[in-house]
């Protein structure tokens, strides 16, 4: 099932007063559900799930990232999945804190169904804060990255 079914279905979920929606379609299904103010994305397979790729390694010298509270615009998880800072394992991160960045400029990956979305910046300035350690799960609307 395409990405962006699934980003549409949570848009009409949140619109909408149904507090449970399940689609199948072909071998594929989809449940989302929302309970009180928390929405939360279940993907389940028809199939046996095959097994999940290693997560990039995460370097010894990399910090604990951002202080919860900033003052940045906020880069959010468009969907549930696990972030990673590059593209491969070998490569460089797209951004370090402090890096600036154009409207458009790729900051992170989030992998969601063994897809890998590109996020974007969503406006210019200088990387304040990481907020996601490298291979984390995160999940919809969580703060990913902010931008001064």
């Amino acid at each position: 099932m395409d990405i962006r079914k699934v980003k549409k279905l949570i848009e009409l979920l949140e619109t909408s007063d149904i507090a449970e929606i399940e689609i199948k379609e072909g071998e594929e299904a989809v449940r989302i559900s929302r309970s009180s103010s928390v929405k939360t994305t279940v993907v389940a397979p028809a199939t046996a799930p095959a097994a999940a790729p290693a997560p990039h390694p995460v370097a010894a010298a990399e910090e604990k990232t951002a202080p919860q509270t900033t003052s940045g615009h906020v880069v959010s998880s468009p969907m549930v999945g696990t972030f990673y800072r590059s593209p491969s394992p070998s490569s460089p991160p797209y951004v370090e804190v402090g890096t600036h960045v154009k409207a458009g400029d790729v900051v992170c990956i989030v992998e969601a169904m063994k897809m890998m979305n590109q996020i974007e910046a969503e406006k210019a300035g200088i990387i304040e804060a990481i907020l996601v350690n490298d291979g984390e799960p995160v999940e919809f609307d969580q703060p990913l990255v902010t931008i001064v």
